[in-house]
């Protein structure tokens, strides 16, 4: 398999790479409070997180930010895997937003004060999902032939 590195890809990899990098690297270090902080919050919209207890939760998310940050700057790891990662990643991020009370205005999805640093990882989403459906397309798939069938090459 080779890999397709793009130059356009660059940008988008090097900014959210470091980013979640970081993100990452500041969580490694935290505190109990710290830590206990985090934990409430996701498990808040996750109930599911309550089994873990706020240090190992809090190292098991730093470890992830930190291999997904050094997987989108790493240009071994092909773009559509990096996609994959930060769709998951983002979309996590998206639930906590749609999840936690008081991050929406009343009946919408149109965040509040408090929801709008949340609200923002939609970009993040975009990015990982563009980099799936453009290795989607380079393989073929869910490409149209000329008969108007669909293409598998």
């Amino acid at each position: 398999m080779a890999l397709r590195l793009k130059a356009h890809h660059w940008p988008s990899r090097l900014v959210v790479g470091a980013f979640i990098l970081d993100a990452g690297l500041t969580k490694r270090a935290a505190d109990e409070q710290a830590a206990a902080a985090l934990h409430s919050f996701a498990s808040g919209a996750f109930p599911v997180m309550k089994r873990l207890d706020a240090r190992t939760f809090t190292k098991l998310l730093a470890w992830g930010e930190i291999t997904l940050g050094a997987g989108l700057l790493l240009p071994l790891v092909p773009a559509g895997v990096a996609g994959v990662g930060l769709a998951a990643f983002s979309a996590g991020l998206l639930g906590l937003y749609l999840r936690t009370p008081g991050m929406r205005r009343q009946g919408s999805l149109r965040p509040t004060e408090e929801g709008l640093a949340l609200a923002q990882n939609a970009w993040m989403l975009g990015i990982g999902l563009g980099f799936v459906v453009e290795e989607l397309n380079r393989m073929g798939i869910g490409r149209r032939s000329a008969d108007g069938s669909n293409s598998t090459e």
